[in-house]
């Protein structure tokens, strides 16, 4: 599989974020990570492996970066606030500097597909939901929609709600990006139904897009399928062969 590491100072970010990539041909996944883990996660715990055939194939190439969740939304010692202006940040190092990387790395401004687990769906969605723009579709893996559920605290600001799905799906009502939305044909929101697993999650962010009118499919996976690895290596490996 071809891989290739790069990276570079984010000046949204004011730091050195990494990205990799895996493949050498076919449409763009952009891979967001679990909790406080980093770009190199997904090819740790073996997804890449699992799906090793698409990504020769030149079915697929994967472009896997780190988060801020470290420094924002998991940081203990951070205000809501500041985790918030952490996610603004982040926003901007997505459009103004991932998103390019790709369409140059690809050759043309293609449609890329967001992808994660666990928190790291939850970036996929919120990515594509403010953004249809930019991204084609997603594949949001066991995920957690509502981020005030990751700080314990009642603030509250224009930063979380504008970053918070269930907040700002049910009022999206422009003539722009819920038009945008509704053309949208790859949006699977995917759970287990195992230990750890919070199959409600995902029915709400389900029910939510049902009533704008913007089309999903909703995959509710067996009770023998836990919130971890084994369950998303299984999604992936499924989801790249049957709907891609």
């Amino acid at each position: 599989m071809h891989r290739h590491l790069d990276g570079w100072h984010s000046p949204n970010l004011n730091m050195h974020m990494d990205i990799v990539t895996y493949g050498h041909y076919g449409f763009p996944i952009l891979m967001f990570p679990t909790a406080a883990a980093d770009y190199l996660e997904y090819e740790r715990f073996l997804v890449m492996d699992a799906i090793a055939h698409h990504v020769d194939a030149g079915k697929v190439k994967l472009f896997s970066i780190n988060s801020i969740n470290k420094q924002g939304w998991l940081n203990p010692h951070e205000h809501p606030k500041y985790k918030a202006l952490w996610q603004v940040a982040y926003n901007k190092y997505i459009a103004e500097e991932v998103v390019p990387y790709i369409w140059n790395n690809c050759q043309g401004q293609v449609g890329i597909i967001t992808c994660g687990a666990s928190l790291g769906a939850f970036h996929a969605a919120n990515q594509l939901f403010r953004r249809p723009d930019l991204f084609d579709g997603m594949i949001a893996m066991s995920g957690g929609y509502d981020i005030r559920s990751y700080y314990h605290s009642d603030y509250y600001d224009e930063n979380v709600y504008f970053n918070n799905p269930v907040d700002y799906l049910p009022n999206l009502n422009d003539d722009k990006y819920l038009p945008m939305l509704r053309q949208k044909k790859q949006i699977y929101i995917l759970t287990g139904q195992g230990s750890y697993e919070n199959p409600e999650s995902s029915r709400r962010l389900a029910g939510i897009l049902a009533s704008k009118g913007i089309p999903f499919h909703l995959d509710l996976w067996g009770y023998d399928m836990p919130h971890d690895w084994p369950t998303w290596r299984a999604m992936m490996r499924y989801y790249l062969a049957e709907k891609f």
